[in-house]
């Protein structure tokens, strides 16, 4: 079986240019790309879906990866999101951005989820919240009525695209901690909940969570660069050591967090990941599992 990775973000035109038009940098929004581009590398996709979503396609056809599951990382998105998943005939799995605590947020879901999206991402730190808040029911009741997943993110939170662009900060770690999750995963058994990145920073809150939680998973995304943040050293091969222990090989779904080009697809970071994984003497079986398997158990592939 090919990889299915959990975590990663589509990042089309739309995307860029929602961020874009926020900015108070001087010019319009296309000079604001302009310095995005320059300053970071990025190759800012073209207006439209088709180059995007052909890009991507053939990316993931040169790197083994069947799924993707994608998101939506502003509102504005979702609709192109919801076109290139039906694009795709079904090779990307669509993520929506909800805030759970805002009115109507369970409309937003109901809407989202009729598209084919499978669930929702969801940021705390974000938008001030507790997913246990009385604000929050109504979404959730929407999103288990729906059987969707809920991606929490959780921890340390920079978004560098945001500070090029002058875009303040509005994240309060105080909302940050994976513990949070503990009350709407009790209340909502048969939601799956996701927190991505061993949480952030807060891995040992995220053993807690497992230890306590059955219905919650962890994904392994990104650079990892939360674990320069422990207070004492930790690699890579250590956090895996220890989300095996409480959530097993069937509870941990891979991830890369890939979404920009020239990068595309991270390959290097699956290759990382399967290089722990035989270090720490996992079966292929259990491999497989985190590489792909738990990923179409859950999303019914």
């Amino acid at each position: 079986m090919g990889t299915v990775d959990f975590h990663s973000h589509f990042f089309s035109r739309t995307f860029f240019e929602t961020l874009a038009g926020q900015s108070k940098l001087p010019g319009d929004v296309e000079s604001r790309l302009a310095t995005v581009s320059k300053r970071t590398g990025i190759e800012l996709p073209e207006a439209g879906l088709d180059a995007h979503l052909a890009r991507w396609t053939a990316d993931l056809d040169a790197k083994g990866v069947d799924h993707l599951v994608s998101f939506a990382s502003v509102p504005e998105e979702a609709p192109i999101l919801a076109e290139a998943t039906r694009a795709s005939k079904g090779r990307l799995i669509p993520m929506a951005l909800v805030n759970l605590a805002a009115p109507g947020a369970e409309k937003a879901i109901e809407a989202r989820m009729a598209e084919g999206f499978a669930g929702v991402l969801v940021f705390p730190a974000m938008h001030h919240y507790q997913l246990g808040d009385e604000a929050c029911r109504p979404a959730l009741e929407a999103l288990n009525a729906a059987g969707g997943v809920c991606y929490v993110h959780c921890g340390i939170l920079v978004v560098k695209l945001r500070d090029i662009l002058g875009l303040p900060r509005p994240y309060d770690l105080a909302y940050a901690n994976p513990l949070g999750i503990v009350p709407a995963a009790g209340a909502f058994p048969d939601i799956r909940f996701v927190v991505p990145h061993f949480g952030a920073g807060f891995l040992r809150e995220t053993l807690m969570l497992g230890a306590q939680c059955e219905n919650v998973y962890v994904d392994t995304s990104s650079s990892n660069g939360w674990l320069k943040t422990q207070p004492t050293p930790m690699t890579l091969q250590d956090a895996y050591s220890r989300a095996l222990g409480v959530y097993g090989p069937e509870r941990i779904l891979f991830g890369t967090d890939s979404g920009i080009f020239p990068a595309g697809w991270r390959a290097d970071r699956r290759a990382e990941q399967l290089e722990v994984m035989r270090a720490l003497g996992l079966s292929e079986p259990d491999q497989d599992a985190i590489l792909g398997g738990n990923a179409r158990r859950l999303l019914k592939l």
